[in-house]
Formats: C-alpha cells, structure tokens, sequence
C-alpha cells in the first residue's frame, strides 16, 4: 500500500520512525514534508499530504503534528478525505472498520512512541466494514460533493 506521510516540526520524528515502520513492513510511503524539525505551518503538509491521498497517488495517509487537531482540520477540508483524530487503539480500529478513515492524524506531543506504533499497526490492518456503514459514507461523500453547500 502507499501511504502519504506529513507532518509539521513537532511530529517530524515520529513521522520518520513511522515511515521506516512502513517500508520494513512493505508499504511504500510518500513524504509530504516537513524535511525536520525547524518550524513551519502544519497546513502546508497537511494539505499535500491530503491531496496525494484525494488524488489516489495514495491509498492512505498519516499525519502529525503536536495535537493532531490542526492536520485534522486541514485534511478534512479536502475533498474526498475522511480524516480521524485518533489517540488510543480503539479509536484507530473504529476510524477504518466503521467510517472508513483515509487518514489517520496523530498527536505526537501527547502519545509516547510505542503507542503511535501501536495505533498505526491497528490502522494499517483494520478493514472497512461496509453494510449499515456504507449509507453514511456515502452521505458524507454525497456532501462532499455535488449536493454540497
């Protein structure tokens, strides 16, 4: 699978254990930036990243940034992203396996290294379920687009 990386500075680091993570399990990885941890404006990356992912360049994305709410916020105002916020792995599981998340935004701040491992493993493995699931995607798709206001 390809997956779309990004992240400001505050997130760089996981970002690049995430990304070896990724390649040592076969997937490719596509580096939206940030190049290290100097600042810079999260919506910059947040929103190459979401349009590697929109675009299909990219099956998935995971995005950092301090608390996770700004690469969030970002990502999902792009067309076509269903961004989830996620800390614990419940939460991981449930962003795939019910609304079908293509991006998974951590906080990189507030969760320790083996945790994120842990919540990207849960996220990479976990299928979307669709059935009863399926109809609310695709109002949200349906919002997304045309019917749009």
């Amino acid at each position: 699978m390809n997956v779309a990386l990004a992240s400001d500075h505050r997130g760089f680091l996981a970002k690049e254990q995430i990304k070896l993570m990724l390649q040592e399990s076969g997937h490719e990885t596509v580096d939206c930036g940030c190049e290290g941890t100097t600042s810079c404006d999260y919506p910059d990356v947040a929103f190459a990243g979401a349009a590697s992912v929109a675009s299909g360049v990219s099956e998935r994305g995971i995005f950092l940034c301090g608390t996770g709410i700004g690469m969030s916020i970002c990502a999902n105002k792009v067309r076509g992203i269903r961004a989830a916020l996620c800390h614990d792995e419940l939460t991981a599981e449930m962003s795939r396996r019910h609304n079908n998340a293509n991006v998974l935004c951590l906080p990189a701040d507030l969760l320790g290294e083996e945790l994120i491992h842990r919540l990207v493993e849960v996220w990479m493995r976990t299928e979307y379920e669709g059935g009863r699931h399926g109809r609310r995607i695709d109002k949200i798709t349906d919002f997304d687009g045309d019917k749009c206001c």
